[in-house]
């Protein structure tokens, strides 16, 4: 924790708001500068899944199907 007021001053609410803003103000700065690139890389990855997960259910599809054979008479 942090260092203890030697004066035993009481901690405002105003105090704790400002600390507060100012901790989020730096985060917010942090996540606008990288926004644009998190974007592209969670699209990618997005459009990656899904390419998976359609080869994947093809294969099973196939692996699976009951081929039916009808013959007339």
């Amino acid at each position: 924790m942090a260092a203890s007021n030697t004066k035993n001053e009481r901690v405002s609410r105003q105090d704790i708001e400002n600390k507060l803003r100012a901790l989020q103000g730096d985060v917010q700065n942090k996540v606008e500068d990288r926004r644009s690139s998190l974007l592209a890389i969670a699209g990618g990855v997005g459009v990656a899944l899904v390419v998976v997960f359609f080869l994947l259910g093809r294969r099973s599809g196939k692996r699976r199907s009951t081929v039916v054979e009808i013959r007339r008479l």
